[in-house]
């Protein structure tokens, strides 16, 4: 499973490698993309390289549980990550999260590779649910998600330990049947 990768009309999605490190840890030190950043600016290259070696580990396993994908233009060039993490197979369901550079918002990708992660685990993987959470002040994010055809369906209150402190979730979700309708 180490080489899956697909394509959008303006995206390539692959899996990560180590030779991203250092687009990976940049992405993580921009102060637009850690604003609602429940993860932290990794301290040092050493901890960036940590967070990946287990996404990496993650794609090594029979049953890949967590899959964290590149989002490059399809002309090449590192834009920022996704990734969807599944649930127990009981409840055949995953969520996903992003982040894109701050050089690429506002340019539809966010929604082409939301999309494109949901179409791989409705279609490919044959989930019936797939979630998402964004701080309720991530107006961006709740723009994209709604675009991706998903429906915010409530609210988590001071879930995200946010910099600025606790803050409340959005949760969205899409089923497979909405997908296909």
């Amino acid at each position: 499973m180490a080489q899956l990768k697909f394509f959008t009309e303006r995206l390539k999605l692959r899996l990560v490698e180590m030779a991203d490190l250092e687009a990976i840890h940049l992405l993580h030190h921009l102060a637009e993309t850690d604003q609602y950043n429940t993860l932290g600016i990794p301290k040092d290259l050493e901890e960036t390289n940590v967070i990946m070696d287990g996404w990496i580990n993650d794609h090594q396993k029979k049953n890949i549980k967590n899959y964290t994908f590149t989002i490059e233009l399809e002309k090449g060039g590192f834009i920022g990550l996704i990734a969807l993490k599944l649930s127990s197979s009981k409840f055949n369901s995953a969520e996903v999260w992003y982040k894109i550079n701050v050089e690429h918002w506002n340019k539809g990708y966010a929604t082409e590779a939301i999309k494109a992660v949901i179409r791989f685990g409705l279609d490919r993987l044959k989930l019936h649910r797939i979630e998402a959470g964004c701080a309720v002040e991530n107006l961006a994010s709740i723009r994209v998600l709604e675009k991706a055809g998903m429906t915010k369906e409530g609210r988590k209150r001071q879930i995200l330990p946010l910099k600025t402190g606790w803050m409340d979730s959005f949760e969205f979700a899409i089923l497979d049947e909405e997908w296909k309708a």
